[in-house]
């Protein structure tokens, strides 16, 4: 893979896995595009640590990514004391 396109489908799959952690937490959170795009690529890339390292299947991969985004939502936004 040549490294424009990893850099896009990095930054598409922070955005969706971003988006559903922020859909994930109740509330909203003001967080901004930015933002929810690096706690995105954080949130997919711990939980893909973490899926590897218990040998999960694609599934299970997925909702934890999306489990350690959500997680990574509410500390932004606590963090920067946005929350509405």
């Amino acid at each position: 893979m040549d490294a424009p396109s990893g850099i896009i489908s990095a930054i598409v799959t922070g955005l969706v896995i971003g988006v559903l952690g922020r859909l994930v937490v109740p509330g909203r959170q003001a967080i901004g595009c930015l933002m929810t795009i690096l706690v995105g690529l954080i949130g997919a890339a711990g939980g893909l640590a973490i899926a590897n390292a218990i040998d999960a299947a694609w599934l299970l991969t997925l909702l934890l990514q999306i489990g350690v985004a959500a997680v990574l939502v509410l500390i932004t936004a606590s963090a920067t004391g946005r929350n509405q």
